[in-house]
């Protein structure tokens, strides 16, 4: 397992900071080539300088095609191939009642959290046929199967995110190409660093463990999902969500 990527090339979008960030240090610890991609090009090569060798610090903005496009080609131009794609660049957006909801807020939310992710696999998915197959993980959230108030558009994409990769993972089994999607719950991450104190505690006892996830937990299970210790694993929804949507 220590080296179970080795001769595998991976894009992780989202990998400046949390879940992308520690996904991608896990992925290059086990031998793979990891194009670091972010919207923050400077968190880019600041992940990218702490794996030093096989990585190319990349600078996108997913909810733009072209752009994930482009990020495909230069993984090809300088790995040659593409085996793993993990797609977790997302954005939390605004919180508001949904008959109030900010339409630009939700313009936003959407273009980068369910638009993105299909703009990603669809520039992806052809560069893996072309490598005889690949693992996808799309990053959805404990909010692709239950509602949070205040979320509407977050809720959205991520239910959205779900239904995406269990269509695409029927699409393309036969290719040997596996799609599948994790759902994480709350994650001690930067877009929780700024919070008050005493909302991230309630946010913590929502989880019968007693405490936000950890970026590094919910790589381990990326990880897997992307290896071939997955083979027989597709079209498949993964909770790591310290319990949250057993109650």
């Amino acid at each position: 397992m220590d080296q179970e990527f080795a001769g595998k090339v991976a894009i992780v979008t989202g990998a400046g900071s949390g879940i992308g960030e520690a996904t991608a240090l896990l992925l290059a610890a086990r031998g793979a080539q990891v194009v670091v991609a972010d919207l923050d090009g400077v968190a880019a090569e600041r992940v990218a300088k702490t794996i030093e060798k096989g990585v190319l610090p990349y600078a996108v903005d997913v909810s733009k095609p072209e752009e994930c496009e482009a990020m495909v080609k230069a993984t090809i131009m300088r790995f040659g191939r593409l085996d793993v794609a993990v797609n977790n660049a997302g954005i939390g957006g605004p919180q508001a009642l949904t008959g109030a909801y900010p339409l630009d807020g939700w313009a936003d939310v959407i273009a980068v959290n369910l638009s993105g992710v299909f703009y990603s696999m669809r520039a992806e998915i052809p560069a893996m046929l072309g490598s005889a197959g690949g693992s996808i993980v799309n990053m959805a959230s404990i909010l692709g199967s239950v509602g949070f108030g205040q979320s509407v558009a977050y809720v959205a994409a991520k239910h959205g995110v779900v239904g995406m990769t269990k269509t695409t993972a029927i699409e393309y089994a036969k290719s040997g190409i596996r799609v599948n999607s994790v759902g994480p719950g709350f994650i001690d991450t930067p877009l929780l660093a700024a919070a008050d104190r005493d909302v991230v505690a309630g946010i913590s006892a929502l989880h019968p463990l007693g405490r936000l996830g950890r970026s590094e937990e919910v790589a381990e299970l990326v990880a897997f999902l992307a290896s071939d210790r997955a083979s027989n694993i597709t079209g498949s929804y993964f909770l790591t969500d310290g319990g949250y949507t057993a109650q």
